[in-house]
């Protein structure tokens, strides 16, 4: 692959030939990340693939919709040998559990609504993984991430996906600038899934048409309740469903089985107008419903805050910019105002409904692509 005349650059951003430019490929087994490692190793460069084994082979052999166990290991093997690099499948089974699992149950069994591809991204995969891609003396690692990673003027940034359906901007907040340099999204300029699964046919592999992963991987059928359960025996204990003002008007069988701005499922039918879950007292084991309105929050307090705009988070007293306070949700208005360089209190222009602690609160640029960086949300 040709060099660009005027800066001497590869498509990695590297002034050497690709046959020189060693890179890492974090593989699922998913179609994303095999069409990022079949790309570049088309173009030349020298690819390892490296698959993560994160949760039990033979448990997660048959599960679908899953990636890093079992079926996915041999797809992502099988790609790496159709196109001639080396493929190496790492047990993290114990890391994962650790950084990952544990803080998962732990988080629901205090009332919090955790988000664990974001601390698996952060504590496994651009964390660990990537001290194993310099340890292989690689220039940089990829993965098929839907982000963008843009120079600016202080250097790398992160922006949006082109495909808004496909951007995974909110699970990669936690991204820090030296991570950033280090790292290289080739799908997130794609327009949409359709051009990844036109290329993976185009490369002959396999998994063109594999189905996209559902779900957490380590959650079967989205239930958390029963890995809850398994991970911290005795979690499911029953307690009182009471409204605002502490009447009960009903029973639960635990605190687990409840997230914040619920509706359906509740059991206590029969009242003029609907209940909402609004706030779940762990301690006293207690599921606290309310009216809708009572959802509604407008000042979220954030901390652990990862900072990627220029200069430093206390450089301004206050920042305009957009929010996202769930993955599915568009960024919202908000003004930024920073208490400490890991901690700020963002107030939402217009009130958000079921804000639950235990999720993330990404920034963006007003109006842009960029990500400003994020924190987690940790009170009601």
């Amino acid at each position: 692959m040709a060099l660009d005349a005027e800066i001497g650059l590869n498509s990695l951003g590297f002034p050497k030939p690709p046959q020189q430019t060693r890179v890492v490929v974090a593989m699922s087994g998913g179609v994303d990340s095999s069409v990022v490692a079949a790309k570049l190793a088309e173009e030349g460069y020298d690819v390892v693939g490296v698959t993560l084994q994160l949760y039990d082979h033979g448990a997660a052999l048959a599960k679908k919709g899953a990636c890093c166990a079992g079926l996915d290991i041999h797809d992502a093997r099988r790609v790496a040998e159709e196109m001639g690099f080396p493929h190496y499948v790492l047990d993290y089974e114990n890391i994962f559990k650790d950084a990952v699992i544990d803080e998962f149950a732990d988080s629901y069994l205090a009332g919090a609504t955790p988000v664990p591809c974001i601390r698996c991204n952060e504590r496994v995969k651009f964390k660990d993984l990537l001290e194993t891609a310099r340890d292989l003396d690689a220039d940089c690692m990829a993965t098929g991430h839907y982000i963008q990673r843009k120079m600016g003027v202080n250097g790398p940034e992160l922006h949006s996906a082109e495909d808004a359906n496909r951007d995974q901007s909110y699970f990669l907040f936690s991204t820090t600038p030296e991570q950033l340099e280090f790292l290289r999204f080739p799908l997130g300029h794609l327009a949409s899934k359709a051009e990844t699964r036109a290329l993976a046919a185009q490369y002959g592999l396999a998994v063109a048409d594999k189905p996209d992963s559902q779900d957490i991987c380590f959650v079967p059928n989205g239930d958390y309740a029963s890995v809850i359960e398994k991970l911290r025996p005795g979690a499911a204990e029953p307690g009182d469903i009471v409204d605002v003002d502490g009447n009960v008007l009903g029973t639960h069988n635990g605190v687990i089985h409840y997230t914040i701005g619920q509706r359906r499922g509740l059991g206590i039918g029969g009242l003029a107008d609907p209940l909402y879950v609004v706030k779940l007292d762990v301690d006293n084991r207690k599921v606290i419903v309310g009216p809708k309105e009572l959802l509604s929050t407008r000042t979220i307090p954030v901390r652990e805050i990862n900072w990627l705009g220029d200069g430093a988070l206390t450089d301004r007293e206050s920042y305009e910019i957009s929010v996202k306070v769930r993955s599915t949700r568009p960024p919202r208005e908000a003004i930024l105002r920073p208490i400490s360089p890991t901690e700020a209190e963002v107030e939402l222009l217009t009130p958000e409904e079921g804000v639950s602690p235990g999720q993330a609160c990404v920034f963006y640029e007003t109006g842009g692509t960029r990500i400003l960086g994020g924190g987690w949300i940790w009170r009601g």
